[in-house]
């Protein structure tokens, strides 16, 4: 099969969002969204697609294809996400043996007539998915090889004029199927990657470190282009939440809040959230618990110029807060999108940012100059 180019209506850089279920709250301005090139729709499961004969109706979803098409511009391409970090087994089912690549595939196809276009979204093949203490990464191992044959049967079943893009790791302990042997099977059938440089701490850390920070962004851009992605099929992420963790102890060293140690997030046997981190929107009713501490996050969070994120350390609760701001979100573009020629960028979730869309504005102004520039 002929190798993916980026669609060429998309104007570079392209801007990607995604729309989650749980904030699917769109801009009535059109100003806002008339520079997104593609949103996708987050998430249907995977299961569906492993049913012998599915049809239309039991791909459920958030709402229709045609309601969704009517808030964009008619250029924007509107995407499906099927899966996500705390639902791979059906993934896993799909790419088990060709046989049922084959199904997986043609349910795609069928699917599609209702979407127009496919975000394939597994988090992760080959482990460290959300059930990673539960089937540990040697019991997915088989997994990094199915997954670009996954690819490549949907690819074959749609044809080359339906986007197929993936969302994958930031994190190096994460990019366990994104080897520069596999990705030569990929790039070529995907239009686009978006690598999640957020997140980048989570509840399995023990140390902290900005969640969405410029250095390890950097890092995680650098190895996925060493390792094959082109750097027009890359996009940076930015994230549109606030995420927060529960510390040790506030001692700091150099007055860094980078390092320090954190209390136990995750349950050492089952991997479970043990509610002592946690992440919200801003559109979000902020949890009790962290009320008061998210209020002085707001009144006295800073940059931290050393390590390049948004943050603040309350030392009266005990917590750790990480958030890109629009400040952060203009460094954060500046210093990486144009300086490595991406393709593109992409945030997660557009309805997160509905109190203020605050966040989306700074990363249109930025993709907008980068566009003026490239004229």
């Amino acid at each position: 099969m002929d190798p993916v180019d980026p669609i060429p209506m998309a104007p570079y850089p392209i801007s990607v969002v995604y729309l989650t279920a749980w904030h699917n709250s769109v801009p009535e301005l059109p100003s806002l969204v008339s520079g997104i090139t593609h949103v996708c729709l987050a998430f249907m499961s995977p299961a569906a697609f492993n049913a012998p004969d599915p049809i239309t109706a039991s791909f459920p979803f958030i709402t229709t294809i045609d309601e969704i098409r009517a808030q964009f511009p008619k250029t924007t391409k509107v995407l499906v996400a099927i899966g996500g970090w705390g639902d791979t087994k059906w993934f896993s089912i799909g790419a088990k043996t060709r046989q049922s690549r084959r199904l997986f595939s043609s349910n795609v196809k069928a699917m599609l007539g209702a979407t127009g276009a496919d975000d394939v979204d597994w988090e992760y093949p080959g482990g460290n998915g959300e059930d990673w203490k539960r089937i540990t990464n040697s019991e997915k191992a088989w997994e990094v090889d199915a997954f670009p044959e996954l690819i490549s049967e949907i690819r074959t079943g749609i044809g080359t004029d339906k986007v197929i893009s993936a969302a994958i790791p930031g994190l190096p302990r994460d990019m366990i199927a994104f080897t520069p042997a596999n990705l030569a099977k990929l790039v070529p059938l995907t239009d686009f990657f978006n690598i999640m440089t957020y997140d980048l701490m989570n509840r399995r850390d023990v140390k902290t470190i900005h969640h969405a920070v410029i250095e390890p962004s950097c890092e995680a851009i650098d190895t996925y282009l060493a390792n094959g992605i082109p750097a027009h099929k890359a996009n940076l992420g930015f994230a549109f939440y606030i995420k927060w963790f529960k510390v040790a102890t506030t001692e700091t060293k150099d007055d860094s809040p980078v390092g320090i140690p954190t209390v136990v997030m995750e349950d050492p046997i089952t991997g479970a959230d043990m509610g002592t981190s946690g992440a919200f929107a801003r559109c979000d009713k902020v949890p009790v618990a962290v009320a008061a501490s998210f209020d002085r996050a707001l009144k006295l969070g800073r940059y931290d110029n050393v390590h390049m994120g948004h943050y603040f350390l309350d030392e009266k609760e005990n917590i750790f807060w990480s958030w890109e701001t629009p400040e952060a979100i203009a460094k954060k573009f500046s210093s990486i999108v144009g300086v490595r020629n991406l393709g593109g960028v992409f945030a997660w979730g557009l309805g997160e940012d509905s109190k203020d869309w605050s966040h989306l504005k700074a990363l249109n102004a930025e993709v907008q100059e980068a566009r003026t520039a490239d004229k």
